[in-house]
């Protein structure tokens, strides 16, 4: 029986964007308070239809091995049964989400 590898659809935020892809590799980055992604997965190409936001997102991520992406940018991270077609969508507005970054408290004095 052979094992099956594992796929991860992991849905984040960056830059004012939406992002969906999907990896065979999600781990807790050795950086603290970031989650690093490996081995991105594309949907299966086909010669008739061209979706764009996958081709954005092959552009984006062509020649990247692995990236790292801060815990307050992610919404979720499924383990699915296959992968599918990543997407980007530009999200309305004037696109800037900001969140506190992780960060520790001031030592000793008033702070």
């Amino acid at each position: 029986m052979s094992k099956q590898k594992r796929h991860y659809r992991i849905f984040f935020t960056c830059e004012g964007k939406n992002y969906e892809i999907y990896a065979r590799k999600v781990e807790q980055s050795d950086m603290y308070g970031f989650v690093t992604v490996e081995d991105v997965v594309f949907g299966e190409r086909s010669n008739i239809v061209v979706d764009p936001s996958e081709e954005s997102l092959k552009n984006e991520f062509s020649g990247v091995k692995r990236f790292m992406i801060p815990h307050h940018s992610i919404s979720r991270i499924d383990e699915v049964e296959k992968s599918g077609a990543g997407k980007v969508v530009q999200l309305k507005g004037n696109g800037s989400v900001t969140a506190p970054a992780p960060g520790f408290p001031p030592r000793g004095g008033k702070g």
